[in-house]
């Protein structure tokens, strides 16, 4: 029912992980796709992989935080396809700082600050010409969190950040409405990535309390969010925009409720430790 014959898609980092679930289902709906990868052997791995779908593609190693080289993936763009119809913003990463906030340097604020909120910016605003060019229809969907909707210690940087992405989506949402190009965000909750391998960070004795910890009973997949993604970008969501996605199982929901080892719901903890045993 969803098909994107003759349309172009980016995905930033699209390399692993949620990024490149969304490039390979974009793929697979008829996209052509482009993806902006860091890592060498992640581009040249998902540039393999899209090859061998026999999707047109065109896989550019790029740092999102460079003005310089979104400038130029801007124009190999526009050269191979001539415009673009969806941008899946994917990038962002927590770096593995995680402490107090008083702990925090500036140079750890700004590397997060880079990462997390500038370089969603950068990729939106240079990539805005070419989503003109495909306007109306045309789309943005932006890959945040939902620590940007909760409280998490000790990531209080990285949170702000995200949030900052849902007024951000709100607010651009209104300005591009009348050019016909909607803008809409996804906020997950703890996916199984390479980036956060979560299924293998719980020691093996506190597993068997995933499926209780979360309503819909698992974390989540690279799937779940490319499918929300490829959704949002569809003419099924043509009415929506400025609009956040909680794509987290009931988490967000439950909002620190969960079932203990006998079903009942509760919000006192009843596991021993904090299930990573560190």
């Amino acid at each position: 029912m969803i098909e994107f014959r003759n349309k172009t898609i980016l995905v930033t980092g699209g390399g692993a992980g949620i990024g490149r679930a969304t490039a390979e289902l974009f793929g697979k709906a008829g996209a052509r796709v482009v993806v902006a990868e860091i890592d060498s052997a992640r581009a040249a791995e998902v540039r393999q992989a899209l090859d061998a779908a026999d999707v047109q593609n065109l896989v550019v190693e790029t740092d999102v935080t460079s003005s310089e080289q979104l400038a130029d993936l801007a124009r190999q763009i526009d050269a191979r396809f001539g415009g673009l119809d969806v941008l899946v913003n994917n990038v962002g990463d927590f770096l593995g700082i995680a402490k107090p906030f008083d702990g925090y340097s500036d140079d750890e604020i700004e590397r997060l600050y880079a990462v997390n909120l500038r370089q969603i910016f950068g990729v939106t605003r240079t990539m805005l010409p070419l989503l003109r060019r495909k306007a109306p229809g045309a789309s943005i969907v932006s890959v945040s969190s939902i620590e940007g909707f909760r409280a998490i210690p000790n990531c209080s940087v990285y949170a702000a950040f995200k949030a900052a992405i849902t007024g951000f989506t709100k607010s651009l949402a209104l300005e591009l409405g009348p050019a016909g190009i909607r803008v809409n965000l996804i906020a997950p909750e703890t996916t199984e990535t390479p980036q956060v391998p979560v299924g293998l960070m719980i020691a093996p004795e506190h597993r068997a309390h995933i499926e209780r910890w979360i309503p819909l009973g698992r974390f989540g997949t690279p799937a779940d969010i490319a499918g929300t993604a490829l959704f949002l970008a569809s003419p099924l969501a043509a009415w929506i925009t400025g609009t956040s996605v909680h794509v987290d199982g009931g988490a967000l929901a439950a909002a620190g409720w969960y079932r203990d080892p006998k079903g009942f719901w509760t919000n006192i903890p009843v596991v021993t430790g904090n299930g990573f045993n560190y």
